[in-house]
């Protein structure tokens, strides 16, 4: 049982019984609210991960054009 909560095998039944607690505590009007807030929070992480792979690609630019520069010159 310990596995497969480590690795989040979860079947139709757990996700109902896990939908139907989230409906108890927040109720019907709070639901899409709250997904609006997920939803918000996901997009606002991928975008800041996207921000950070291109400053690391606009960093590995730079670095190989160094590299260039400083091949040229000697």
């Amino acid at each position: 049982m310990y596995n497969l909560l480590l690795f989040g095998s979860f079947g139709w039944g757990e996700i109902l019984i896990i939908a139907f607690v989230i409906l108890l505590l927040f109720g019907g009007r709070k639901i899409p609210e709250l997904m609006k807030g997920i939803g918000k929070g996901v997009k606002s992480f991928k975008d800041g991960m996207k921000g950070v792979e291109d400053d690391i690609k606009d960093d590995e630019v730079k670095s190989t054009l160094n590299d260039i520069k400083k091949d040229i010159e000697n």
